[in-house]
């Protein structure tokens, strides 16, 4: 599958999570409905794992999938679900989460990521697709407390850290037993969550309905995507798919749930998806989000072999 039919894949995938989410979040509690998916969609990956009769992780690659299940699902989800729930306004979430490329590429800066200008002009374009797309959601948190605010900025934390983190120390584990892992630690973390909310699930079949979607086609689907795409390319590639969430979620709001599609969301859609092109265009004669030969994208050669192999030549 190309890369391009891959990308363009993840991102409807993951974007159909969004009015899944809204439908369900009528029917249940936040935490009950994160601690299901994830322990649902835990013990499908375990179930092919098992059948596939693929390595499971261990010694250091438990300790890496734990935080990366901690990072990535547990801290994101978590953290941006708490927050709507306290009263912070969707639309402002959307927009500090639609920073999420940027702050994973200041991120791998420390890694020794490179950005290229035209990736930074990319980025720009991007996050402006993203305020046009929710900056008529945005209301004053009058309701919201510190806790909100907060819980927004840890969401934003997670999937940005965990995002790296996988790039660089996850992308070893097989897909299923390492998402396996990864699942049933955020299950596991977040259940306490669910207990609070006294476990509050009415058995409707819209509730059964969405878990079923959001377990599938957002935690199999299009997490299985997300592994893969940061296996092939660069994560400030991969992260920059991100501006066009909050733009595609608005579409698929007024196709599923009869939101009205203003042209200021139109427009972000255009212009967070020119940030994208601009932010994943290939460079060093590479392509965009494709296999990369070495981490740096230098010769695998060590110095000291290319030293030899120039001698011989000589």
């Amino acid at each position: 599958m190309g890369a391009g039919l891959v990308a363009t894949a993840f991102v409807v995938l993951w974007c159909t999570g969004y009015p899944a989410a809204k439908i369900a979040l009528g029917h249940t509690g936040p935490f009950v409905l994160l601690t299901l998916r994830f322990g649902g969609a835990a013990l499908v990956y375990g179930a092919l794992a098992l059948q596939a009769r693929v390595p499971w992780p261990r010694g250091r690659q438990v300790l890496h999938g734990v935080a990366i299940g901690t990072l990535q699902l547990a801290l994101q989800f978590g953290g941006v679900y708490l927050a709507a729930a306290r009263g912070l306004s969707v639309g402002l979430i959307a927009l500090v989460i639609g920073t999420m490329p940027i702050v994973t590429a200041l991120i791998g800066l420390v890694f020794g990521e490179r950005i290229l200008p035209l990736q930074w002009l990319g980025f720009v374009f991007g996050f402006g697709g993203v305020a046009l797309a929710v900056g008529e959601s945005i209301r004053p948190g009058a309701a919201a407390d510190w806790v909100a605010y907060l819980a927004m900025i840890l969401g934003l934390i997670g999937i940005a850290s965990g995002t790296v983190y996988q790039k660089r120390c996850g992308s070893q584990m097989d897909l299923r037993s390492g998402l396996a892992l990864q699942h049933a630690v955020a299950a596991l973390l977040l259940l306490p969550g669910a207990v609070l909310e006294g476990w509050r699930w009415d058995g409707s079949a819209p509730a059964f309905v969405t878990l079923g979607w959001l377990i599938v086609v957002n935690s199999l689907g299009g997490f299985a995507l997300f592994y893969l795409l940061l296996k092939r390319g660069a994560v400030n590639q991969v992260a920059a798919l991100f501006f066009l969430m909050p733009p595609v979620t608005a579409v698929l709001d007024y196709l599923v749930l009869g939101e009205p599609l203003s042209g200021y969301q139109l427009a972000g859609i255009a212009l967070a998806a020119f940030g994208v092109f601009l932010a994943t265009r290939p460079h060093d004669g590479g392509s965009a989000l494709r296999p990369q030969r070495a981490a740096s994208g230098s010769s695998p050669l060590r110095p000291s072999a290319r030293r030899m192999k120039k001698r011989r030549n000589s």
